[in-house]
């Protein structure tokens, strides 16, 4: 009889449209992509081309939520940094990315392999490039095919069902010192995908291409290229006239490495842009105590999807030299501002500042800071440009900053649940750096670690450090907590509340229809709120230790579950060298009611669970 119950209660979940033959993934699938999730589906990086990550399941609530536990894992494959990927789920079918952008398809019910294809990255000088770690964050899926973002600069498109490649298009060059590590996007049958470059000496941009043919359709740089050259628009054109000297030769940064959004509706593509390189604005203007504003560094830059052709522009940093990227996701959504219904683009800001913006126009609306702010000392409310604190402009002394180059909010994906309205950001607390700088900046020195290029001196010893001045936003909590998930009315720009999590390296954040918020801690850690309250409902262990990757939810034969990837190859443990640390492989992990699946141990690889595993009550 109990058995019997369990199925029962549980098929009103999902329907039976899961039971019908799986649907093409087109434009309007991916347009009503939350009407798929309430069948089981997960189709895109933030589940919804608005990126919400908000899932109207709502098997597991606050009543059962306690009985989540392991049902099946799965070995993704070699390490590298932190697993940052979302996994995708569609037909019954989990596939994933490691973070040598090695693919693998999935089924669902028992974690058993369907297919696994290796882009055979040349490693060593491809990491050599990548700016803060071997990562990738994600797949696309569409017209049956999955759009793999390879390491080296490759854009894959491979046959869903089989895993077999359909064709492949070059983005970028590591020669170039550029990389892929974002997750495609899909906007009106074009695959965009962004290059990575920060603290390099390159020139950003990202991209469209035919999702069927592979062909580049446009191209968007995000800073100016050099002007003997001509410019490729009048974007460029405009921007160019923002900056001095011979930018140019330095770059100019503005790497695209993460947040993008598109909305179908104005056929409008939302992309985040990284900050300017090098970093001092001394090295790239001329007054900087006015400075230029380096066009379109640091800014949400809105652009046609047809044509790629900029309709509007926000820079959240002008003139940015503390490593500001605003690459940071953005979340669509309709908002109730002053009694009137807008649509707006949300941003938890890298600076610290959370932006509410009109998303037809690019009309400023509200920001305010939603962690420790020194940099500025606020947004003016009839411009929306910062009101830059000259206190912590860089000079010959280190000077305390606030956020740090860790940034507030850095690529932890952030959720917004509307019945609570509130959107949930993983915070990186009120982080301090110290820098002073090299006014005799040369092109290949000053690299952080032998890699990064910066234009800083990062070795303050005996230098005095300056007062960085007041700072705004909100006190640390009473236990001297510095890593916080917040959950932040966007409409009245306030906390909700806010929770300490000890540490800032968290995988991001699930919100669902049962008032559930998930949120998975370095240390490997399952936690559940509610959404509206931020009570602690539940602490579940994985087995795994570090490189937390964001939680998904999906369905399958009328049953809800979590998963997640987690690990990043080995981190050493106290008197161990890196060479010789335990390792912590990474994996997928599947949770869901009455799992009884054994957790994974330190260096252990586990098998796929038995078929009638994932079934047992």
């Amino acid at each position: 009889m109990r058995r019997f119950f369990l199925i029962a209660l549980s098929l009103p979940l999902l329907g039976p449209a899961l039971f019908a033959q799986a649907k093409r993934i087109d434009d309007a699938a991916l347009r009503n992509a939350a009407r798929s999730a309430s069948d089981g589906d997960w189709l895109s990086y933030g589940l919804t081309l608005g990126e919400t990550r908000y899932s109207p399941l709502k098997q597991i609530d606050a009543s059962n939520v306690k009985r989540l536990g392991l049902m099946w894992s799965y070995e993704a494959g070699d390490g590298g940094g932190d697993q940052e990927a979302t996994p995708l789920v569609w037909n019954n079918t989990i596939f994933g990315v490691t973070n040598w952008s090695i693919v693998f398809a999935l089924d669902a019910r028992t974690g058993k392999e369907k297919w696994r294809w290796d882009p055979l990255v040349n490693r060593k000088p491809t990491s050599d490039k990548m700016c803060c770690g071997v990562v990738n964050r994600g797949l696309a899926l569409y017209h049956n095919k999955i759009y793999v973002p390879v390491n080296d600069g490759r854009l894959e498109a491979l046959d869903a069902d089989t895993g077999k490649p359909v064709w492949e298009a070059r983005v970028s060059y590591v020669q170039q010192e550029q990389t892929l590590t974002i997750a495609p996007r899909i906007a009106k049958g074009k695959v965009i995908v962004g290059a990575a470059g920060g603290d390099r000496p390159t020139r950003g941009f990202f991209a469209a291409y035919d999702a069927d043919t592979g062909r580049e359709v446009w191209r968007f740089y995000t800073v100016p290229g050099d002007p003997a050259k001509g410019f490729e628009n009048s974007a460029m054109r405009k921007a160019a006239a923002t900056w001095d000297g011979d930018w140019w030769k330095l770059g100019g940064g503005g790497s695209v490495w993460d947040g993008i959004s598109y909305d179908p509706d104005s056929d409008l593509l939302y992309v985040g842009t990284g900050n300017a390189e090098p970093w001092p604005a001394a090295l790239r203007t001329k007054d900087v105590s006015t400075g230029h504003d380096n066009l379109y560094a640091a800014s949400i830059v809105a652009v046609h999807a047809d044509t790629g052709e900029l309709k509007w522009y926000y820079q959240m940093v002008p003139g940015d030299e503390w490593d500001y990227d605003s690459v940071q996701q953005m979340i669509l959504t309709e908002l109730n501002i002053n009694g009137k219904p807008r649509k707006v683009i949300m941003q938890a800001n890298k600076n610290g500042f959370f932006y509410v913006l009109d998303r037809i126009t690019g009309e400023f609306i509200s920001a305010q800071p939603f962690s420790r702010v020194t940099w500025a000392k606020g947004i003016d409310p009839k411009t929306g440009r910062p009101i830059i604190n000259m206190e912590v402009k860089y000079g010959k002394d280190p000077v305390p900053v606030s956020p740090g180059g860790g940034g507030a909010h850095n690529w932890s994906p952030m959720s917004f649940n509307p019945q609570t309205g509130l959107v949930y950001i993983p915070t990186r607390g009120w982080d301090t750096f110290s820098y002073a700088t090299d006014y005799e900046f040369k092109p290949d020195a000053n690299r952080v670690g032998g890699a990064g290029q910066t234009g800083l001196k990062l070795n303050t010893r005996g230098l005095t450090v300056q007062p960085g001045g007041p700072a705004i936003g909100p006190e640390p909590l009473p236990d001297g907590r510095l890593g916080t998930l917040i959950a932040y009315d966007p409409v009245k720009q306030e906390i909700r509340w806010r929770v300490p999590v000890g540490n800032s390296r968290y995988g991001g954040t699930l919100s669902t229809a049962s008032n559930l918020l998930f949120q998975v801690a370095p240390n490997g850690t399952l936690i559940a709120y509610s959404a509206d309250k931020g009570e602690k409902l539940l602490e579940l262990t994985t087995g795994l230790h570090n490189g937390m990757g964001p939680p998904i939810t999906f369905g399958v034969d009328g049953k809800q579950y979590i998963a997640l990837m987690g690990g990043s190859g080995g981190t050493p443990t106290l008197g161990q060298s890196a060479e010789k640390s335990t390792p912590m492989k990474p994996r997928l992990l599947v949770f869901g009611l009455d799992g009884k699946a054994e957790l994974p141990q330190t260096g252990d690889a586990l098998t796929p669970a038995a078929p009638d595993t994932l079934h047992q009550q």
